[in-house]
């Protein structure tokens, strides 16, 4: 109940509050918890209601001022720049956003100035966390090998309702797509045609993991913000699991390495994922 009457109040000062000035667009299972707990920790950076708003994928259609009720008062922003001698921001991370085929064009019609984040795990790595993780949680029934193979049939329908109807959520398509989620280039390429690259930090979840610190400094310096790294470096949202068929990880590197060549060559940099054993 209370929960309901906090979200009446800020609905009813939608009109008075921020956009989000980040948003973490994903990927899934790649880090967008850790990396979004880690900068809400920022003394600069005010938290959205929730982490993952799913505005632009989920929630579109309640509107732009529903989307606003998730964002402090800009009036507290200010103050709290003007007392602080330096710029506070807001942001938010959900991480479907990234590979919804109508996010890049929501963002930037209602955002276009927003600064969008990207990490990127190992998609072979990537695939099978979503998995186990959704095996967790209950929403997975089959063997990974079962649902590798009937992902391609169980998405095809959901894609076309979604063509069909703008404002269609698919659970299928969000919680299913183990492999398509892992097809980068093509997810980024889509949110370049609506953000200048200017707009876009990609990280490396593996760096990220490494040297948490030093991801988080990349962020401020990207954000416009001071420079500052969290004491605490625990990971968040983790999933543990053992290794599948080393002949599952086989199939994955075999099916992924086109598109990871065709990744590298966009952005010009080489993730490495390929020599991986």
């Amino acid at each position: 109940m209370f929960k309901k009457l906090g979200m009446a109040a800020r609905l009813a000062t939608s009109g008075l509050r921020a956009l989000p000035d980040f948003i973490i667009i994903g990927a899934a299972r790649a880090g967008t918890t850790s990396l979004y707990r880690y900068l809400v920790e920022h003394p600069c950076v005010h938290p959205s209601r929730t982490k993952e708003v799913h505005f632009f994928d989920i929630h579109y259609p309640k509107g732009l001022g529903w989307y606003r009720a998730n964002f402090p008062l800009r009036a507290a922003l200010r103050l709290a720049s003007r007392t602080a001698g330096e710029r506070h921001i807001t942001g938010e991370a959900s991480p479907y956003y990234l590979m919804h085929p109508r996010a890049a064009e929501r963002a930037a019609g209602a955002v276009p100035g927003a600064k969008l984040i990207v990490t990127l795990r190992s998609p072979v790595d990537r695939a099978i966390s979503h998995y186990y993780f959704e095996v967790k949680t209950g929403g997975e029934t089959l063997s990974l090998q079962e649902a590798l193979d009937a992902e391609a049939e169980r998405l095809a329908p959901e894609i076309e309702k979604m063509r069909a109807d703008p404002d269609y959520y698919s659970v299928v398509h969000q919680r299913r797509s183990y492999i398509a989620r892992g097809i980068y280039v093509d997810q980024i390429m889509d949110w370049r045609r609506h953000f200048p690259k200017e707009q876009m930090l990609v990280l490396k979840t593996e760096d990220l993991l490494a040297d948490p610190r030093r991801g988080v400094r990349e962020c401020c310096d990207f954000l416009g913000i001071r420079p500052w790294a969290p004491e605490n470096c625990e990971m968040h949202n983790t999933c543990e699991y053992e290794q599948p068929d080393a002949a599952i990880r086989r199939r994955l590197q075999q099916f992924f390495a086109p598109h990871n060549r065709r990744l590298y060559e966009y952005l010009g940099v080489d993730f490495g994922w390929d020599a991986r054993p």
